[in-house]
């Protein structure tokens, strides 16, 4: 495995109208926290907040495409939602690797998402198996 202890990737991403409505069509979280002005004025946050488990799939980006990077799959993920994310903050999911399976190419991530003042917003833990794609007939599969 060409990894080690210590190894960490980011994404960073901007949460904005068009993120809380595309989540909203894909799997229908039509909370008014997250939708209606009016009413997130009247919470203990003031102002509409961003669904938690969009901004944790910003973990699965950097785990998918950066580290460990195409051939992941998520085995397990543990979450704690620590701060809201306001619609227009900018979030950067950070991952780094903290265990290696040395019988198995299981990789244990440490999982951070920071908003652009440096705080932390959701803090977990990831297992991810890596694989690479393996050579077989008509090309990779």
């Amino acid at each position: 495995m060409r990894f080690k202890v210590g190894d960490s990737a980011s994404y960073t991403q901007t949460i904005g109208e068009a993120q809380v409505a595309l989540f909203i069509g894909a799997v229908g979280d039509t909370n008014p926290l997250h939708t209606d002005v009016q009413y997130a004025q009247k919470t203990r946050f003031k102002a509409r907040i961003a669904q938690g488990i969009l901004v944790a799939g910003l973990i699965s980006t950097a785990i998918g495409t950066k580290l460990p990077g195409v051939g992941a799959v998520y085995l397990g993920q543990n979450l704690r939602f620590v701060r809201p994310t306001y619609l227009g903050d900018t979030i950067t999911a950070t991952v780094t690797v903290t265990a290696i399976r040395e019988d198995k190419p299981i990789l244990t991530l440490q999982t951070v998402c920071t908003n652009q003042h440096g705080q932390e917003v959701i803090v977990g833990e990831a297992t991810v198996l890596y694989e690479e794609a393996l050579e077989g007939e008509g090309g990779k599969r």
